[in-house]
């Protein structure tokens, strides 16, 4: 079969927190991960699991910024669904309580990312069951960064060039810069911004010919131009100021 999976499993059975946002899984699980990986000249596995109780599994993938991740989800329970987590991060990009039983979105960065199945808490409290289908596909050209030859490194880093920006922190309102560092994908303004905040968080924002096209974050991505700056909003509440320079390093 052409979409066959070929996986290998780390067998982890423990007890976690679920990293996610708000009441979307239960809040500690057993669990275990499986490594996802593609069959050759193929671009895309079919999975099959069942998971019962508190259970939920995490299927690991690498991709790069500038592919485009697709995902659906078939179940035999309506409290069965999955999140999506960015490379480095316990806040989903997707939370499928919410959002439902398909993710498609061009990806911001390189790195794993983590698909982790579950039952909604009511659904985990009466040790209910589900079989599932999961389809993970990983389609279009990487945006590949510019070597140290082309545009130096910061020492030790994979990142050309960092910078204090004005940003608004999406939980603590009283937090309106963060520091930002760059993965220059081009001379044209293509680029991985990475925000970094004191706490901790962070946010990936894809930039293809100067405009912004993908982030990490579950909302919608909106920006406007001011003078040299970028400004994007992912929320009410999140923002950043990027300037031109950061992303050509004009």
């Amino acid at each position: 079969m052409k979409n066959l999976l070929i996986a290998s499993i780390t067998v982890a059975m423990c007890t976690l927190d679920l990293p996610t946002a708000g009441n979307a899984a239960p809040v500690k699980n057993d669990y275990r991960t499986e490594q996802v990986r593609f069959a050759a000249n193929s671009s895309s596995a079919v999975i099959k699991g069942r998971l019962k109780g508190n259970e939920y599994i995490d299927y690991r993938l690498a991709a790069k910024a500038g592919q485009t991740l697709d995902i659906t989800i078939k179940t035999t329970n309506p409290q069965n669904f999955f999140n999506v987590n960015p490379p480095e991060s316990d806040l989903s990009m997707f939370i499928g309580s919410t959002s439902g039983n398909s993710f498609r979105s061009m990806l911001p960065a390189d790195g794993s990312y983590t698909v982790s199945v579950y039952l909604m808490r009511p659904a985990a409290r009466r040790n209910e069951s589900a079989g599932y289908t999961l389809q993970i596909g990983v389609t279009g050209k990487p945006l590949a960064p510019l070597s140290e030859k082309a545009d130096a490194l910061i020492p030790g880093t994979p990142f050309h060039a960092s910078a204090t920006i004005t940003c608004r922190h999406p939980f603590d309102p009283k937090v309106l810069s963060c520091e930002a560092f760059v993965i220059r994908r081009g001379t044209d303004g293509t680029a991985t911004i990475e925000a970094r905040f004191a706490d901790g968080m962070k946010r990936r924002i894809l930039f293809v010919k100067g405009k912004p096209v993908a982030s990490d974050a579950p909302d919608p991505l909106k920006s406007m131009k001011k003078g040299d700056l970028n400004i994007v909003s992912l929320d009410s509440d999140e923002r950043y100021e990027i300037p031109d320079a950061l992303l050509t390093g004009g």
